[in-house]
């Protein structure tokens, strides 16, 4: 049975978020369009666009990685595409983490393709020992060791996500 040890306490999670849409809300004063990467950025979604306010707009899409085992090919998978053009749009990709930073900069190119105005990337949790790319995020909530973590949007076989803190799950 494994043990669950707090790494990032709510209140932390909720003062960091309202930072970043503060930062956000001063970039894209005419508004901006959220693209939650499902399904693990739903919550960190919902707090920031409602943190953000004004006039924000919000989609989703869905990818997978695939590949032999856990570890990410770079080889991605589209699940569910984007309801609405973004062309000439102010979009920011919101993400739950970004460690090996493939499936993010597969996401970034594909958006940059339909002509947005621009493209930033938000991510709650960085990983930067997991990187295998060099790509841009805009906007971090907390850079974190290399842990296993779950809790606000994070699953372990899609248990825990209503954690309102982050957790770090210890054998």
């Amino acid at each position: 049975h494994s043990k669950m040890r707090t790494l990032i306490a709510e209140a932390d999670i909720n003062r960091r978020v309202h930072e970043l849409a503060n930062d956000i809300r001063r970039d894209h004063p005419d508004g901006v369009h959220l693209i939650g990467v499902l399904t693990g950025a739903f919550i960190f979604l919902a707090d920031l666009g409602r943190a953000i306010g004004g006039d924000t707009t919000i989609d989703f899409i869905a990818v997978s990685s695939y590949g032999k085992g856990a570890t990410s090919s770079g080889q991605v998978q589209l699940l569910k595409d984007l309801d609405a053009p973004i062309e000439g749009r102010d979009v920011i990709i919101v993400e739950d983490i970004v460690d090996t930073g493939l499936t993010l900069t597969y996401l970034q190119e594909m958006l940059r393709a339909r002509a947005p105005r621009r493209v930033r990337t938000a991510c709650l949790l960085s990983k930067p020992s997991r990187r295998k790319v060099d790509v841009a995020v805009d906007y971090v909530g907390f850079s974190i060791e290399d842990h296993f973590v779950v809790g606000y949007g994070l699953d372990h076989a899609e248990r825990h996500r209503v954690l309102t803190s982050i957790g770090v799950v210890e054998p």
